[in-house]
């Protein structure tokens, strides 16, 4: 079941590049956090959703929020998908799919693929609770960007 608004925020520790992890436990209940899960780097959607935060960075830097993309790909995709779009944020790489299933947001059936994760989104407040959660089952909606800002800026 997928987390809901008022939700405490589980946490966790993932991996954004081989043999180098970050723990986002460790800022849940301290400040605001925005969790953006995506199904595959490099996938069309993917990287579009992506670039739209990178190419609005100032405003997202502005909110005082940490944000991480989530992906099931392995800690070596996720790394070379930052570098070669030049994403100013982690991407983390949930390749046990743990968080995935934690936040409830795990796709059994992604075009064939079992264990991809939905598109969603999470704003996480300095509490430590959800304040934000959006879902998509299918992989060509983004959330919305100025919704989510608002979010942040709220949370």
């Amino acid at each position: 079941m997928r987390l809901q608004v008022g939700d405490p925020a589980p946490g966790f520790t993932l991996p954004h590049r081989p043999g180098e992890t970050v723990d986002v436990g460790e800022l849940i209940g301290r400040e605001k956090v925005v969790l953006l899960f995506f199904p595959l780097a490099f996938s069309s959607v993917c990287t579009t959703e992506m670039g739209t935060i990178r190419d609005g960075w100032e405003v997202w830097e502005g909110a005082n929020a940490k944000l991480f993309g989530i992906s099931v790909d392995s800690p070596f995709v996720t790394a070379l998908f930052r570098e070669e779009e030049d994403i100013p944020f982690p991407i983390l790489s949930d390749f046990n799919r743990e968080v995935t299933r934690a936040y409830g947001v795990l796709n059994d059936d992604f075009f064939g693929l079992k264990g991809v994760a939905n598109r969603a989104a999470f704003v996480i407040d300095s509490s430590g609770r959800i304040a934000y959660a959006w879902a998509s089952e299918d992989a060509d909606v983004e959330p919305d960007y100025v919704q989510l800002l608002q979010a942040v800026s709220t949370a």
